[in-house]
């Protein structure tokens, strides 16, 4: 068994960073849809600022808002306006399809890649 990528946002801008929550990141429910992430689901987030990673598990956002929150301590690590990647992986015997997926700066769904 070995860990995949599976699915993949890029270029996604954080658009709320808030310490007070306990954990998480709040993803837009449509581009978790298009990109294959669901609720729960723990994920890697790369700021493509700073470097910085982290992670943590998937919070349903509202639809069509273009929401990208940064919850509780990672938003220490990154912040609101950063331009981000987020990753999640499959443990498969077999190699994994991923789905992968850019936004635009206001974090609308742009083309699978």
């Amino acid at each position: 068994m070995k860990w995949f990528l599976n699915s993949k946002i890029h270029g996604a801008v954080v658009t709320e960073a808030e310490l007070d929550y306990k954990g998480s990141i709040t993803i837009d429910v449509e581009l978790m849809e298009k990109s294959g992430l669901e609720k729960g689901e723990k994920v890697l987030v790369v700021s493509e600022d700073t470097g910085s990673r982290l992670e943590t598990y998937v919070i349903e956002g509202e639809r069509d808002s273009g929401n990208i929150k940064v919850n509780g301590p990672a938003s220490k690590k990154i912040s609101k306006g950063e331009t981000v990647i987020i990753m999640g992986f499959k443990l498969s015997e077999e190699p994994v399809e991923a789905t992968k997926i850019t936004v635009d700066k206001e974090n609308k769904f742009k083309e699978h890649i």
